[in-house]
């Protein structure tokens, strides 16, 4: 093997996820990664920053390092989640309702969807309020159950769990970047600061 191909890699090794139906034969059918697999590519993609965590402990930790990274520590978070609000009561939050004073917003989602890496939020997070009110800067907690591989499975699952009422407001997050404004596919959009912490539930 030459020294430049040692260095560089050869261009025609290319990772199995880029490799086209074409160049792998006309009959031979499109490689089919995992979901999670699929997610985590799609939303890194897209801009958004992702933390794998096997247990709580891992999920309060990295919750920390978001905050001294961001230099949140005497700022106010947006909880709006009465749950979300006692499953992190011994983090150092200082929780507000208030969009105004809150320099981040900490919440759930419905689904991650794995074929475009978007989240899928309702009323249950996001009450009556619409993306560009709410801060610049999401702190999304997220279990590896709700992976579901597209918009059609999660609003499926959202009906299914909410048989007696449909949450209102039922939108994706899919723009995490703020440089996204150049792409004419992401206007009309609000991009946020994005971070998943994604416990494994598996």
């Amino acid at each position: 093997m030459s020294l430049f191909r040692k260095l560089f890699g050869s261009k025609s090794e290319k990772p199995t996820e880029e490799l086209k139906s074409q160049e792998r034969g006309k009959y031979m059918p499109e490689i089919k990664l995992p979901i999670d697999e699929k997610f985590t590519i799609n939303f890194k993609a897209n801009g958004g920053k992702f933390l794998y965590c096997e247990d709580l402990n891992e999920v309060y930790q990295n919750l920390e390092n978001i905050i001294a990274e961001n230099q949140w520590n005497n700022d106010k978070v947006l909880l709006l989640d009465e749950n979300l609000k006692s499953k992190f009561k011994n983090s150092d939050l200082t929780p507000s309702k208030l969009i105004s004073e809150s320099a981040f917003f900490l919440t759930t989602c419905e689904n991650l969807i794995a074929n475009d890496g978007s989240l899928l939020i309702s009323s249950k997070q996001i009450f009556e309020k619409k993306l560009p009110e709410l801060p610049l800067s999401f702190v999304v907690f997220a279990t590896t159950s709700q992976i579901v591989e597209n918009i059609g499975e999660g609003l499926r699952g959202i009906k299914s769990k909410n048989r007696e009422k449909i949450p209102t407001n039922i939108t994706t997050i899919k723009h995490f970047k703020s440089d996204d404004n150049n792409d004419f596919l992401s206007y009309g959009s609000s991009a946020k600061n994005l971070y998943l912490l994604l416990l494994e539930d598996l």
